[in-house]
């Protein structure tokens, strides 16, 4: 692909680290003080805009890093060269962000993705405390919801908490040291009758009078589950249940009416 003035669109391979960094290697031979660029979507303040030196790299490429002591703000960074023009993914090597653990309760989550037009972005959470799902069991007219909180410890009057604005309902936790599980009733939620589509967002009290923590799922390499994750529903009188994930990845229950 070529950009509009006739140049070979910029490409970039990937590597990811465990610790959060990442490695952008392209062909050709950077300029002198050349810079890869990222830039947050839809920022437009000063520290919205990371630029790192593109240093010679052996052969014909160059090589950019993105070291894990810079700090990125949630959301997507879209890559550019210092021009202006935006850069290709290439090769992607994520294997390090598989089965990932947080070495402390701070999370920092980096994916290199690529966009929905085919442009190098890389997705970033920045999270503390942090409620990882894990396994989703399903039983009739319910859920169950297993994962592990980093940055805090589960403690007395711990309780799971589904959210649609201003409505909260509360089931019960079990822990065992980081570890939290629970059994949503989807009958809770259709206490009021379901006359459209309704998006109930998963949260975790972690005690009594804690503030509540999104319960999500990051810690691998996929950027967006909410097409890739697909769990069965529960069909009623009147309501359809079926977890799921948002484009942020955050755990949800999606209610729809069945008439």
């Amino acid at each position: 692909m070529t950009t509009p003035t006739g140049r070979r669109t910029p490409r970039a391979d990937c590597i990811a680290d465990s610790a959060g960094g990442i490695t952008f290697d392209m062909a050709g031979i950077a300029a002198p003080a050349a810079a890869f660029v990222l830039r947050r979507r839809g920022g437009t303040g000063a520290g919205d805009t990371v630029r790192l030196p593109l240093t010679p790299a052996g052969g014909e490429h160059s090589r950019a890093v993105l070291p894990s002591t810079v700090e990125l703000a949630e959301g997507y960074w879209d890559a550019y060269t210092d021009d202006g023009v935006a850069i290709e993914p290439g090769i992607r090597d994520l294997r390090a962000l598989l089965g990932r653990v947080p070495e402390a309760g701070r999370v920092a989550v980096r994916v290199p993705c690529p966009t929905a037009d085919g442009r190098l972005a890389v997705r970033c959470w920045l999270r503390e405390p942090h409620a990882e799902a894990g396994d989703i069991g399903f039983e009739p007219g319910a859920c169950t919801v297993e994962g592990v909180l980093y940055g805090a410890v589960p403690g007395e009057g711990a309780v799971a908490e589904a959210r649609l604005g201003g409505t909260v309902h509360q089931v019960p936790v079990t822990t065992e040291g980081g570890g939290f599980a629970f059994t949503l009733p989807y009958e809770v939620l259709a206490e009021q009758p379901v006359g459209k589509e309704q998006l109930w967002t998963l949260w975790l009290r972690p005690a009594k009078g804690a503030e509540p923590v999104r319960i999500s799922r990051v810690l691998d390499d996929v950027w967006d589950r909410s097409g890739v994750y697909v769990y069965p529903a529960h069909t009623a009188e009147g309501y359809r249940a079926t977890p799921c994930y948002t484009a942020a990845n955050d755990l949800c229950v999606r209610m729809t009416p069945t008439a």
